[in-house]
């Protein structure tokens, strides 16, 4: 709540700034369309300087830009490709996380999707500016430096929601790009993106020196409670009544109305449901242990007064102790607390006591979840972190972690061969060039506009079909 209150005065503060300095400039700003454009000159004078001076050098970053652009494009048609297979083919998923497949960028989107991290008006202004001039600002300097003609630069915005820069522009001459050559025009189009690439690699960089240099470990993160899988056949008693021959669906009617479950299988009493298999053969039961008794939550800081910052610690203080010994176990959410727990003996180490928690390994399927994986790469997953400048270190965290993740975002999407991105241009140059046809290219590329275009329409009409029934 307090970084809330931060952020929304800065907008205020942002919002009555720019609105001046707006006012002041006004002759410069014209209406196109639903869009007001401020024109500068400075940008003009930066793309000219950097255009003309850096020829071979850019030249040689042609090649790299369009190799990527291409890389990109097959990237987004992946993962629009994961997406439509999980919308058509597993709707419990769609229900379950109720996120349309597209979602647009909004502050405070963490509210409507919580596995994100905060994202607020603050991060909001700052990446778009940094996105989209280091975007447009790419296109501008490869026009320059294959002579392409820029009719102006500047910054746009939506009069009707809120006055701030939600894109750059550079205005280039249509005759004069058509008439560069292929290669130039793909140089020119993949310019953004590969802009886009460079950010996110230098603030990926700039994040894991300042998470080196800002934050410690302070704990141990655990995912789970202990559990163990067992065969649902193997279930002889459920919340004190003795079963046979249980099956999944028998099962589910004994523990359907009950808040904590007891059972018994193979011998051995267990303390709730996990979930089953997908052959539902087989069923994950959590162990009567220690922690799931106690209901311990949170970061383990402490035992017993002793210092818990890494899993080694953790470990090492609990092979001090045996089953039955009482120790007190210290964790951290949004605040301290503490649990008096009764150990048991390791099921599978007699040296060793039991608290029965468990560390899942991290999925890292799925080209966005790699992606997720790296951005957040400097943080071990089971180690709590405290900033070592306040809470303000977080919220410098996660302003690189989304820039990161939106630069990234925003290259894939551009490189779409979808008419309205960069990719829909570079894709018809791409068939011109296979075919040698402007008549197959531009089909081509209605054709594959308009597939994307219905595609999209069915993945919105599946995902508001699941949120209502």
């Amino acid at each position: 709540m307090g970084f809330m209150i931060y952020d929304i005065a800065l907008l205020v503060i942002f919002l009555l700034i720019f609105g001046i300095f707006l006012y002041r400039k006004r002759k410069n700003v014209d209406r196109e369309g639903l869009l007001f454009l401020y024109r500068t000159k400075w940008g003009m004078k930066l793309i000219d300087k950097v255009g003309t001076k850096y020829k071979k050098s850019l030249h040689f970053l042609s090649y790299i830009s369009i190799g990527l652009g291409y890389l990109l494009m097959v990237g987004v048609l992946w993962l629009f490709y994961t997406i439509l297979k999980i919308y058509l083919l597993h709707p419990e998923i769609v229900d379950a996380i109720k996120v349309p497949p597209i979602m647009p960028l909004i502050p405070y989107i963490d509210k409507v999707v919580p596995f994100l991290p905060p994202f607020y008006f603050t991060y909001w202004i700052v990446i778009l500016a940094v996105i989209a001039i280091s975007h447009e600002f790419a296109h501008g300097i490869f026009m320059r430096r294959y002579g392409i003609k820029i009719k102006s630069t500047g910054f746009g915005f939506f009069p009707f929601f809120l006055p701030v820069f939600p894109a750059a522009f550079v205005e280039q001459d249509e005759n004069s790009m058509v008439k560069a050559k292929r290669f130039e025009q793909k140089a020119v189009l993949s310019a953004g993106t590969f802009a886009n690439m460079i950010t996110a690699v230098v603030f990926f960089a700039i994040l894991g020196i300042f998470f080196v240099l800002s934050f410690a470990p302070a704990g141990v993160v655990f995912d789970d409670y202990a559990y163990s899988v067992v065969g649902v056949s193997a279930i002889t008693m459920v919340n004190g009544i003795s079963v046979e021959n249980v099956s999944y669906t028998t099962l589910g009617e004994l523990v359907e109305d009950a808040e904590f479950n007891q059972i018994t299988a193979n011998g051995k009493n267990y303390v709730g449901i996990k979930g089953f298999s997908q052959d539902k053969t087989e069923v994950a039961l959590y162990d009567d242990a220690p922690a799931i008794d106690a209901g311990l939550n949170g970061a383990i800081t402490g035992i017993n007064g002793v210092d818990i910052i890494t899993l080694d610690d953790l470990s090492a203080e609990l092979e001090k102790y045996h089953g039955g010994d009482k120790v007190s176990v210290k964790t951290k959410t949004e605040e301290e607390k503490t649990y008096e727990i009764i150990l048991q003996d390791h099921p599978t180490n007699s040296d060793s006591s039991w608290l029965g928690i468990s560390f899942s390994v991290q999925s890292s399927n799925g080209l966005m979840n790699r992606v997720f994986s790296v951005i957040s790469s400097f943080k071990d997953p089971h180690t709590y972190y405290e900033p070592k400048i306040g809470e303000f270190g977080w919220f410098i965290y996660y302003l690189l972690w989304w820039l990161i993740l939106i630069s990234i975002s925003v290259a894939l999407v551009n490189m779409l061969p979808v008419g309205i991105f960069d990719g829909g241009k570079f894709f018809y140059l791409t068939i011109l060039w296979m075919t040698k046809s402007e008549k197959i290219a531009e089909r081509t590329f209605k054709w594959v506009t308009y597939l994307f275009l219905l595609l999209l329409l069915g993945l919105m009409g599946v995902w508001a079909y699941a949120l209502v029934m």
